[in-house]
């Protein structure tokens, strides 16, 4: 029997989900979808074994003489090449989880074949990629993933390749850290900063980005905090969406969910910045990285991707 499905992997900091892609039906497979939460926080040991009993449970749905390999989405630091995580504990997360190489890990906790493909990439990039492949920037030549929620992650897309090293993008791709007002990108178009400018516009102290976009409905200080993040994306990323050119932005992320407060604001901002292209959602969603993740085990795709994982 051919081999035909590779499971990809989205590591988050609480949590790991999995599933399968099936290459020849190109096709997700969503029965073999697992999810745990994870404490990050305890040995390198207990984190692989309670990663590996995830990925058992897809290997169960789909049987592991279907299996062609794992792609693992992950955050940074990482070195994406080898497979070695070089984490510093910052928050507590991943704190002993480093200089180990997880591929010899996981092929011994799993009994796996030495050679049996285990790949790695940034985490947004993998969102960015199952976008591309199957999802809401399929029909896209170059196009641009951001994800709203505890941080502004981004990936850059063209031909279906990161682009991460040129001069039409900002280094690596990233936009979390560029320049914004009195601090960076990420201080702002994320759940902490929406929470925070509505403090500041309102008195009001929320715990998340949805107790704001519920109170829009009758409070206009909601709906300008709103207003403000959306233009304010759009005004943020001029100089690189002037240069990359994208024919499509994707949109991710749990603030994703709360688009019509802000899209309105982003489409009057490209008009008055001579932006034109397309603002979509995400259509994958939460699974958008464990499809991006899962195309490395092609190997003609992994071969392009490959001398990029350097700049992530």
């Amino acid at each position: 029997m051919s081999r035909s499905t590779a499971i990809g992997i989205d590591v988050g900091g609480s949590h790991i989900s999995c599933a399968g892609f099936n290459f020849e039906k190109i096709e997700y497979v969503n029965s073999s979808f697992s999810i745990s939460n994870i404490d990050t926080g305890t040995s390198a040991e207990e984190i692989i074994k309670a990663w590996s009993k995830t990925i058992q449970n897809s290997m169960a749905i789909i049987g592991e003489e279907n299996l062609m390999g794992i792609g693992f989405a992950m955050p940074g630091p990482f070195d994406y090449l080898n497979g070695i995580p070089l984490f510093t504990g910052q928050n507590e997360k991943f704190k002993n989880f480093k200089n180990i190489s997880i591929p010899d890990l996981l092929r011994k906790e799993l009994a796996l074949p030495k050679d049996f493909k285990i790949r790695f990439i940034n985490d947004a990039t993998a969102f960015a990629i199952g976008e591309d492949w199957v999802g809401s920037a399929q029909d896209s030549e170059k196009s641009l993933c951001i994800t709203l929620g505890t941080g502004f992650g981004s990936a850059f897309i063209s031909d279906s390749l990161p682009a991460v090293n040129d001069e039409t993008v900002p280094t690596n791709g990233c936009v979390w850290n560029l320049p914004w007002k009195e601090g960076i990108a990420d201080d702002y178009f994320s759940t902490r900063g929406i929470i925070s400018n509505y403090l500041v516009a309102s008195g009001i102290k929320v715990k998340g980005a949805k107790e704001v976009a519920r109170a829009c409905r009758t409070d206009n200080k909601a709906r300008q905090v709103y207003e403000d993040f959306g233009s304010g994306i759009i005004q943020c990323l001029s100089e690189w969406l002037a240069k990359f050119s994208p024919d499509t932005m994707v949109i991710g992320g749990n603030i994703a969910n709360a688009i019509d407060l802000f899209l309105p604001a982003m489409q009057e901002e490209m008009k008055r910045n001579g932006h034109q292209f397309n603002i979509r959602v995400s259509k994958l969603k939460e699974v958008a990285a464990i499809v991006g993740s899962a195309r490395l085990i092609d190997d003609d795709y992994y071969q392009k991707v490959r001398p990029l994982l350097a700049y992530m």
